[in-house]
């Protein structure tokens, strides 16, 4: 592999207004709507990207049927303080799931279900 191993992670939502003001408000960004071809019925809407800087960007995704709430996926979303993020989010009507704790010399982290059900992880060096 000669780059980092995500370049894109996408979210499922069921309700797209609420969880773009959820994930707005948490990490205080404005989500970009995305093009999609019309036979696709898909809605996505991409968090900023800068292509210059290492990291993935990604989307929140409303489709029918697409999967929601609880799949196998864990994204950690980078931080300057997790606790920070972790604080709004459950002030947005997120749930924590495990508050601010340390993984030694990698920093900290912490977990929140966003308003979908989604369980996101939070990534701070402080």
């Amino acid at each position: 592999m000669n780059n980092n191993p995500v370049g894109w992670f996408e979210i499922y939502v069921q309700d797209m207004d609420r969880a773009r003001y959820f994930y707005e408000s948490v990490f205080q960004v404005k989500l970009e709507r995305l093009n999609s071809p019309a036979e696709m019925e898909i809605e996505l809407w991409s968090f900023p990207m800068k292509s210059d800087q290492t990291g993935a960007s990604g989307a929140l995704v409303k489709m029918e049927n697409g999967p929601e709430g609880g799949n196998g996926v864990l994204v950690y979303f980078t931080c300057a303080d997790c606790a920070a993020e972790a604080n709004r989010a459950t002030a947005m009507g997120g749930y924590l799931v495990r508050g601010k704790v340390s993984i030694g010399q990698y920093g900290f982290i912490a977990l929140i279900r966003d308003t979908e059900g989604n369980m996101i992880g939070l990534h701070s060096m402080r």
